[in-house]
């Protein structure tokens, strides 16, 4: 089930992952896509209240199969349980929540992260979205990729200049305003660069490549380079959780 890292020649930009919402159109309306170090399969289910679900347990291929098999469950648990579809890369464990936002919600997601880095990102058909970067029940970063001059957390200004570079429209700041991410554990085929080895990429316009960002500031803090390959060509084991009351993930502001 694991997966190698590749190693990107260049920083990470949202235009590496334009390719999302193309290819997988069904998944990119509403999901979420969490990555957590050294966390198995079945202790990231756990942590975020999850069982196996027997129907799926066996493994999924892809991820078609696995959004097919969301909305079938959400239909027979009268819309009470989501998938859940998990694989690991590397030493991280991969998420994928169709129709979902448990990895974003830091009820559910700060206390998952004990003892790892948690970076999830979350948008739906709404045009709500959240990115937030967790680390040992902390929440460092949690901000909304369309708007992102307006975030949260504990360092909520450590990454602007990872983010210009990767076209998040931000304006202009100190440097003394930026530090680099901390790195939790090395990477074996991480490149870590400083900020300021960061060039300005074109910045988008508003929401339209919002997804494509967040893939590309998860990239930065994993390590781990999703690909269209990947999405369609791995097997993911499946649990499920009960749905959240609420309707939509919560922020800090």
């Amino acid at each position: 089930m694991g997966r190698s890292l590749r190693t990107a020649a260049a920083p990470p930009s949202y235009r590496d992952y334009l390719w999302f919402e193309e290819r997988f159109p069904d998944l990119a309306e509403a999901y979420c896509i969490t990555l957590a170090h050294g966390l198995p399969p079945a202790e990231l289910l756990r942590r975020l209240g999850g069982r196996e679900e027997p129907p799926y347990a066996t493994g999924l291929t892809g991820a078609i199969a696995v959004v097919d098999a969301a909305f079938d469950l959400l239909g027979r648990s009268d819309g009470q349980r989501q998938l859940i579809a998990l694989t690991t890369v590397g030493r991280w464990t991969v998420a994928i929540e169709p129709n979902g936002y448990l990895g974003v919600t830091e009820g559910r997601a700060l206390p998952a992260s004990s003892g790892t880095r948690w970076i999830s990102h979350f948008a739906n058909i709404n045009g709500v979205d959240t990115f937030l970067w967790a680390e040992d029940t902390t929440n460092r970063l949690c901000f909304e990729p369309t708007f992102p001059e307006s975030r949260g957390g504990s360092t909520p200004d450590a990454l602007l200049d990872v983010m210009r570079g990767m076209g998040f429209p931000l304006a202009p700041q100190a440097q003394a305003a930026t530090e680099a991410p901390p790195a939790q554990e090395t990477l074996e085929t991480q490149e870590t660069q400083e900020p300021g080895d960061f060039a300005v990429s074109d910045p988008f316009d508003g929401s339209e490549h919002a997804v494509p960002a967040a893939f590309a500031l998860a990239q930065h803090l994993t390590g781990v380079t999703l690909t269209p390959e990947l999405l369609q060509n791995t097997p993911f084991v499946c649990g499920s959780a009960p749905i959240r009351e609420t309707s939509q993930p919560e922020t800090s502001r």
